[in-house]
């Protein structure tokens, strides 16, 4: 794909986003995202078959977008070890840097709400790509002989589970109601999966 058509499928995208977000998927017509964006019906179908394929589209974007710093992380030089703190460190200030914002109509926003009306299919598929990100993370350093296989094989569950809890407290600012001091519990988390991964692997090697 060119640059030019690249851009323009990106245009389509981020009008046909603009109309779900204001008028609803079923709202939304092909002519109405044609007419937004400048462009005939006949481009439009130069890139998509129909709606569903661009809603499909713009839902991997916006998926691709939530986890887009885990994925600069897990694709950088880092040794395991710090990879995986940055990687946690990073999770975090997703959900902070989201939160604090000034933007009411954040996607990030709405997927950590778990809006299941209109951003399930979203929050999903990041979920996912979140979670295929942290396996891919540890099986680097299964390899590299840093983490423990079978805790490794266990971990993307856990991880989780722990963040689905983060993000909620965050939200509501609930960390203290439930005994956690929110200044320490980044620390603390990334703590505990380091120690697990890296104390039973070395107790592997030791009896071995």
């Amino acid at each position: 794909m060119t640059s030019i058509a690249a851009k323009t499928r990106e245009r389509l995208l981020d009008v046909a986003r603009q109309l779900f977000v204001s008028n609803g998927v079923e709202r939304t017509t092909m002519n109405d995202i044609a007419t937004a964006s400048d462009k005939g019906r006949r481009t439009i179908y130069t890139y998509f078959k129909n709606k569903k394929e661009i809603y499909d589209a713009v839902v991997e974007r916006e998926a691709d977008t939530i986890v887009s710093r885990l994925k600069d992380v897990v694709e950088s030089d880092l040794g395991p070890e710090e990879k995986l703190r940055k990687f946690i460190k990073a999770r975090f200030e997703i959900v902070d840097d989201t939160i604090s914002s000034s933007s009411a109509t954040s996607q990030l926003i709405s997927y950590i709400t778990f809006d299941y009306k209109r951003l399930e299919r979203i929050r999903h598929m990041a979920v996912q790509k979140e979670r295929e990100l942290f396996g891919m993370m540890l099986e680097t350093g299964v390899a590299e002989g840093s983490f423990d296989e079978k805790v490794a094989a266990s971990l993307p569950s856990v991880y989780q589970m722990i963040f689905q809890g983060v993000d909620l407290c965050r939200l509501r600012n609930s960390y203290e109601a439930v005994g956690v001091d929110p200044r320490k519990i980044c620390g603390e988390v990334t703590e505990f999966i380091l120690s697990r991964l890296i104390s039973n692997r070395q107790n592997h090697i030791s009896t071995q």
